[in-house]
């Protein structure tokens, strides 16, 4: 009853305000009419929603116009999220291949170093075995052992086991690095695109060509015509694609001395003295000490065998007959003698390996000056590495300080500037690793 008998007096109170409220917007001042284009609140709420103010429900007067615009938004951000989860699986996938191979080719190499080491062994035991037998007159016996160390040496020359290890153990390694390429680009943070995903499939296979597994059909040949650079990287396509070619044409580089991007003139000069003296003086020398092993390699291959053989033919003739016998026995145990010497400094000295050795670091010189070379074609300065970073990788890369490498580029360019010869031959080599 008492709230009963309360009502009206709030209610006069209530209506009290009401009436002040009312006259108080009666009587405010006329503001002017202010007009803004396309301002229906559809469209301010979709913009809010856009910029991620609130969520925006969709009317009954929403346009199919609009709708599909806002479908196409998420669809795309959708897509955009799938393709970066796509890419990362991916070079995942690419990293554990590229671990298994490591491990594949380790374990390859190291059976066969250790083949070399059984054949070496082997032969040579047979050989001494059969110049015993030789001198103890068995001439069938020796003969016998003879012709089998000699079809062993052509064997074992032909695969060079030495040289076998030395490409698989190159490959265990540019595996290891590739992997751990990949590693450094997932663990960045920065999201990986088909580009990278193409170029890192592409090293792999380039990798699988230059260090074959299988010895049978696809073996490196041991003994080439020509001498050339392993070559272990996908090689660049000659023609680019329009975007990249205007690309390439949008921004050309300074002239002046003002740097961009780490880059400058002077640097860009200093790398292609770099160039310059990779391919004058240490490319060109690991080619000539290459070719060299290679005959020596060559000779003792052929000699090894041959001697092994005429060691078989003379051991046949061992007491044979008593005026040739003495001369048969004494060309047998000389010949196979010599041909366990041969054979031993050929596999013992792992003269295929130095072979393969010598031409897998005119390949690394040959890469760092296509590097050089395709970094400084790119005339956008700003899509190029940073030039200082650049500068270090490859100072690193060459076993010297950022001083001596810009002193050997100073030096190198005075010197291939002169018209005499003999200031050439006082540059020395760029790499120091090597």
């Amino acid at each position: 009853m008492a709230s009963l008998h309360a009502s009206p007096s709030l209610m006069s109170a209530s209506s009290s305000s009401c009436k002040t409220k009312i006259m108080a917007t009666l009587h405010t001042p006329k503001l002017g009419t202010i007009r803004l284009k396309n301002t229906s609140g559809n469209t301010v709420e979709g913009l809010l929603s856009m910029a991620g103010q609130y969520p925006t429900p969709i009317s009954n007067n929403t346009t199919s116009d609009d709708r599909r615009f806002s479908i196409m938004i998420k669809d795309e951000d959708q897509d955009s999220t799938v393709s970066t989860a796509t890419f990362i699986s991916e070079l995942y996938m690419i990293a554990d291949a590229v671990a298994d191979r490591v491990e594949m080719h380790t374990n390859i190499g190291e059976q066969r170093d250790n083949w070399n080491t059984l054949l070496l062994t082997s032969i040579n035991t047979i050989n001494l075995t059969a110049a015993t037998m030789a001198a103890l007159s068995a001439a069938a016996t020796s003969s016998l052992l003879f012709s089998a160390a000699a079809g062993m040496m052509v064997l074992m020359n032909k695969i060079q086991p030495s040289q076998l290890a030395e490409e698989q153990r190159n490959a265990a390694r540019l595996f290891k690095q590739l992997h751990r390429e990949i590693q450094t680009t997932l663990a960045i943070g920065r999201n990986p695109t088909a580009r990278d995903v193409k170029d890192v499939m592409e090293k792999v296979l380039a990798l699988d060509r230059a260090y074959p597994l299988p010895l049978l059909g696809a073996m490196l040949d041991k003994f080439p015509s020509k001498v050339e650079p392993t070559v272990w990287w996908p090689s660049s396509s000659p023609n680019s694609s329009p975007q990249e070619h205007q690309e390439k044409k949008g921004v050309l580089v300074n002239n002046d001395k003002v740097e961009r991007n780490g880059w400058s003139e002077q640097l860009e000069e200093e790398m292609r003295q770099i160039v310059e003296v990779l391919k004058r003086k240490d490319s060109k020398e690991y080619m000539r000490l290459g070719k060299l092993v290679l005959k020596i390699n060559k000779i003792l291959a052929i000699s090894g065998p041959l001697l092994a053989g005429i060691a078989a033919v003379g051991s046949a003739f061992v007491g044979s007959a008593p005026s040739h016998g003495g001369l048969a026995l004494a060309v047998s145990l000389a010949t196979g003698a010599t041909a366990s010497v041969v054979n031993t400094l050929e596999h013992g000295g792992q003269v295929g390996m130095v072979f393969e050795m010598y031409r897998n670091s005119a390949g690394f010189f040959k890469l760092l000056e296509e590097s050089i070379e395709a970094t400084l074609d790119q005339k956008d300065v700003e899509r190029r590495e940073n030039g200082e970073s650049f500068e270090l990788k490859v100072a690193l890369q060459l076993g010297r300080s950022l001083s001596e490498l810009r002193d050997l580029a100073s030096h190198a360019s005075s010197s291939f500037s002169s018209i005499s010869g003999d200031a050439e031959a006082t540059i020395e080599f760029a790499s120091k690793l090597f």
